[in-house]
């Protein structure tokens, strides 16, 4: 914790920490205790992002033309701090720090207004689509087929190591579009819902 704060900042700390008694239930901070790797149990994460949505902190970096809280770093730094001091669960964070983000800067605004409001709100949950079978680290070689049909694209392929896809209610993705020029060129950024159909979502054993 930083040696002196000046007044303001005191007084949001004390904010926060009024926050964090009041709606940290045991159970969350059972979860956010037993929490072994970079996320806590998707349930109680959810829950604990619900309640950080009702409080208007759940994107606390976003700027608040965007919906955001628009911290600066020094509060940012303080709420972290706090939450971890009070076991808070970590959340699965993808749709607060990768796809909003990307959105707010290179989304279409009909697509903001889809998505953004559902990240705001902890109704939808993100996941990252990129690597597959045979295509780790080099994405140039993804095979993942998206073919264009009228409105929609139609995808062909298969996602490896898709962290939290099982409770996901969204992806974003890397998808091949195209065979021509160099291989990552062919490549495109595609959103897409977790319900729709032909997705199945196997996990990997042993």
């Amino acid at each position: 914790m930083l040696d002196a704060l000046d007044p303001k900042a005191e007084q949001f700390l004390g904010e926060v920490r009024e926050f964090l008694d009041e709606s940290l239930t045991p159970d969350l901070v059972a979860a956010g205790r037993l929490t072994t790797g970079v996320f806590s149990d998707p349930r109680a994460g959810r829950r604990w992002a619900k309640l950080l949505a009702k409080q208007g902190w759940l994107a606390n970096s976003w700027p608040e033309a965007w919906g955001g809280a628009g911290w600066d770093p020094l509060k940012r730094y303080l709420f972290d701090s706090e939450c971890f001091r009070a076991g808070a669960p970590l959340l699965f964070n993808m749709g607060i720090r990768h796809i909003g983000p990307v959105l707010m800067l290179e989304g279409t605004e009909a697509q903001r207004q889809r998505y953004l409001p559902g990240i705001l709100s902890a109704r939808d949950i993100w996941c990252q689509g990129y690597s597959e079978p045979g295509a780790g680290s080099d994405l140039a070689s993804l095979k993942l087929r998206a073919v264009r049909d009228g409105d929609h694209y139609v995808l062909n392929g298969s996602k490896i190591w898709t962290t939290g896809a099982h409770f996901a209610t969204h992806m974003f993705c890397l998808v091949r579009t195209s065979r021509e020029g160099r291989k990552q060129d062919g490549i495109s950024f595609l959103l897409l819902d977790m319900d729709s159909p032909g997705i199945t979502v196997e996990p990997i054993l042993g």
